[in-house]
């Protein structure tokens, strides 16, 4: 093999690591952006994990008041119809 062939051969070969190189630094770039992504995804899970957890405890607190409103209405309602039959017994006397 002359020296012109070797070099030749030494260049192409450079020349193939070289566009190795360069394939490996953009895949390198692709993933350092798809770990960022896949973090910030991370994070507002999290959040939303810990807002709905927030929520799921907040709409707990109004069912329950709800639920203690709805039986007072009950109670008033039936003092009501109660006092009206007191009233009525004694228009009718």
């Amino acid at each position: 093999m002359s020296d012109n062939q070797l070099e030749d051969g030494l260049e192409a070969s450079a020349a193939r690591f070289e566009r190795a190189l360069g394939r490996l630094e953009n895949s390198m770039r692709g993933l350092s952006g798809r770990m960022r992504s896949i973090n910030r995804i991370e994070v507002d899970t999290q959040r939303l994990v810990s807002e709905r957890a927030k929520l799921a405890s907040e709409l707990d607190k109004a069912s329950a008041r709800a639920k203690r409103l709805d039986d007072s209405a009950h109670d008033v309602s039936r003092r009501l119809v109660e006092a009206m039959e007191t009233v009525r017994e004694v228009l009718a006397k």
